[in-house]
């Protein structure tokens, strides 16, 4: 997807006022909104080529914390894996984290192991079509809870995560800073299409993504905003890489996982019994396994 300069010039160079938005402008918004997603869109997502709650939950957790280019690898070879509720509230936790290596974020791994066993258990395999009760599942919170809504049952849900926050911060707020999320959600609110929020929704996270390869990143003026720390050296990539070996073994000592890291083994250690205590791993005397 690529705008040509002059274009994207004129697309992203319009401005509205968050004050007292008028029938008028809030027509004109979204048709900005539509016409850049007809020309540009991303309608090629497998994911938006259905409506079967399960996948657009799955979908849905793959894309909070990672890129749409590596969920798009890895998304079909999950739902083959798993192509519904009750395969993978069945499936080993050591099963599902061999499916999710390569996304990163594990923790979302274990999330929907815990999702479809209480989806399965207490709903009947039926995911809720209640962003309330949704948002109480493990991993899934109130942004996650109402974009599944949005996109598995077409509801018009109000919410706002990176994409939606990026759009209304440089449409609406362009000469201010320290934008709260509380002035944004009543904009979102007004402008939301109810008839097709699914599409609106598509629309308004593909226009943040492309913003953000054209002007600085307007989400540096939500007062929320803070930056990523760097992955490299980190201990959420000591974690990954410790996952990573006991995924490829039935089982591994400390000192074997330290040697084969090129890190120290009681780090290894650590970072195994804080796996223990998350539920990914189960070990004794410094032996460990993927827990089942």
């Amino acid at each position: 997807m690529n705008l040509h300069n002059a274009g994207s010039s004129r697309l992203f160079n319009q401005q509205f006022s968050p004050e007292g938005l008028t029938e008028t402008g809030i027509s004109s918004f979204q048709d900005l909104v539509f016409t850049f997603y007809e020309g540009h869109g991303r309608h090629d997502l497998a994911w938006r080529h259905t409506d079967d709650p399960y996948k657009i939950l799955i979908s849905e957790i793959m894309l909070q914390q990672t890129q749409v280019e590596r969920v798009s690898k890895k998304y079909p070879e999950f739902i083959d894996a798993f192509p519904d509720i009750a395969s993978l509230s069945r499936a080993p936790l050591s099963g599902i984290l061999e499916s999710w290596q390569g996304l990163g974020y594990n923790r979302r791994a274990v999330y929907l192991k815990k999702c479809a066993e209480i989806i399965e258990n207490e709903y009947k395999g039926a995911i809720p079509r209640d962003p309330v009760r949704l948002a109480t599942l493990p991993g899934i919170g109130k942004a996650t809870a109402s974009s599944i809504c949005a996109f598995a049952f077409n509801l018009p849900v109000i919410f706002i995560e990176t994409n939606i926050r990026r759009v209304f911060i440089h449409f609406f707020f362009s000469n201010r800073e320290k934008i709260p999320d509380q002035e944004i959600f009543p904009l979102v609110e007004c402008t939301l299409d109810r008839e097709h929020p699914r599409i609106w929704y598509w629309a308004m996270m593909d226009m943040g993504t492309e913003l953000k390869k054209h002007i600085p990143n307007p989400n540096r003026k939500s007062s929320g905003y803070q930056k990523q720390s760097s992955f490299a050296g980190s201990n959420r990539q000591f974690r990954g890489s410790v996952l990573k070996y006991l995924v490829q073994h039935a089982s591994a000592d400390t000192q074997s996982i330290a040697r084969h890291l090129k890190i120290d083994e009681d780090k290894v250690l650590t970072i195994l019994k804080t796996l223990e205590n998350e539920g990914f791993v189960q070990g004794d005397n410094r032996v460990y396994s993927l827990s089942e």
